[in-house]
């Protein structure tokens, strides 16, 4: 949290001063719901001129894909935007190679949610198994170094793995299910997510631990580049495109596929469930909420009022944490004393380590420019 000025809390969202880099209008409006309502005046659905163009993107998906087995990649989480967009490929016709990367940390429900939509999709369905050895010394390099972004080596791995899989298959389309609709705020400094930093990354793994990366997948910017525009390999975001409500999903999950809830947002996963509800708001004093709910607003799927009254409770069950810290720390192959000093460590984040911000940054608005 930034101690150097008063508090403030944004008038129209919920995001305040607990982000070091907030800026307030002169009506005490935030930058992020600022930002976000002009990029949402661009992206929101618009009725029959969005289900167009939603049908456009389909039927561009399928020309791609003809004369492959597949239209496309779908990763899947077992969580609510990954398996409504699986939901959505058979729906609209399109032929789907489903893909799981196993980094260790999912929980009973996901692993029963990502078999119940795979078999009654009937999709065929990969499943990349990362070696825990090594990734677990990566991400216990992450853990060491303090930096709030434990979940950098995943992310990189899933668009790795995608990657690599539409590769092998020689698919030319990956669908993510990001989306506007619940995560289309967040801080820079709470979730790093320049694409593929991995002069952060190896820094990171080089000084807290002494792994090679071998078999954990990575891409960096330049293999982003090559993907991207060398292979061609295009990603799309199917839930920008369509009047997407999670809390409408979530129930159509469960009716559909019996479809199971498993907790807060991105919690199919044990380490993502622990860090983001426990570790962000009391070591870091970030509430992931603050994002999710300020994203929500915007979108007029929560008020304010709402937002602000579920604040008020504590993002974790005090008893439960008790269990997970025992749990990750086994995992992990540390003493539960080892894990608390990790844990109670200053608290850091990716401008304090090496990085590629500021290129990457250059790079992308520079392509932006001259594609006009």
């Amino acid at each position: 949290m930034n101690t150097t000025i008063p508090y403030q809390i944004c008038n129209r969202c919920v995001m305040d001063t607990t982000d070091p880099d907030i800026v307030f209008d002169n009506k005490g409006n935030c930058n992020h719901c600022g930002h976000f309502l002009d990029v949402l005046n661009h992206h929101k659905y618009k009725g029959v001129e969005s289900d167009r163009e939603f049908a456009k993107t389909v039927e561009l998906i399928k020309k791609r894909g003809k004369g492959k087995p597949y239209d496309c990649v779908v990763g899947l989480s077992g969580g609510v935007d990954s398996s409504f967009t699986a939901h959505l490929c058979k729906e609209f016709g399109l032929r789907a190679l489903l893909l799981h990367v196993d980094n260790g940390w999912n929980t009973d429900i996901s692993v029963k949610n990502i078999k119940n939509m795979v078999e009654k999709l009937g999709f065929d369905y990969v499943s990349d198994v990362l070696d825990w050895s090594e990734f677990r010394e990566i991400q216990l390099a992450f853990l060491k170094s303090s930096i709030v972004d434990l979940e950098m080596p995943t992310d990189i791995a899933l668009l790795a793995s995608a990657y690599k899989v539409a590769t092998k298959y020689n698919i030319s389309t990956i669908l993510s299910g990001g989306n506007y609709s619940g995560e289309g705020i967040l801080p820079l400094q709470w979730g790093y997510h320049v694409q593929s930093d991995m002069k952060l990354y190896r820094y990171i793994v080089k000084k807290f631990s002494s792994v090679k990366i071998k078999k954990t997948p990575t891409v960096g910017f330049w293999g982003h580049f090559f993907y991207k525009f060398i292979k061609g390999i295009k990603t799309y975001y199917p839930l920008n495109s369509y009047p997407y409500n999670k809390d409408n999903a979530r129930s159509f999950l469960i009716e559909k596929y019996s479809w199971e809830c498993y907790g807060g947002k991105h919690h199919e996963s044990k380490i993502t469930a622990f860090w983001q509800s426990y570790v962000m708001p009391v070591k870091y004093g970030m509430d992931y909420r603050r994002a999710t709910f300020s994203s929500q607003i915007c979108n007029d799927q929560i008020t304010r009022i709402e937002a602000l009254k579920q604040l008020k409770t504590l993002p974790y069950n005090e008893e439960k944490i008790i269990q997970d810290k025992q749990f990750i720390a086994k995992k992990y192959g540390i003493s539960i004393e080892e894990f608390e000093k990790y844990l109670t460590m200053p608290p850091k984040t990716f401008v304090d380590f090496p990085n590629q911000h500021l290129f990457i940054n250059t790079m992308y608005s520079l392509y932006f420019k001259l594609r006009g």
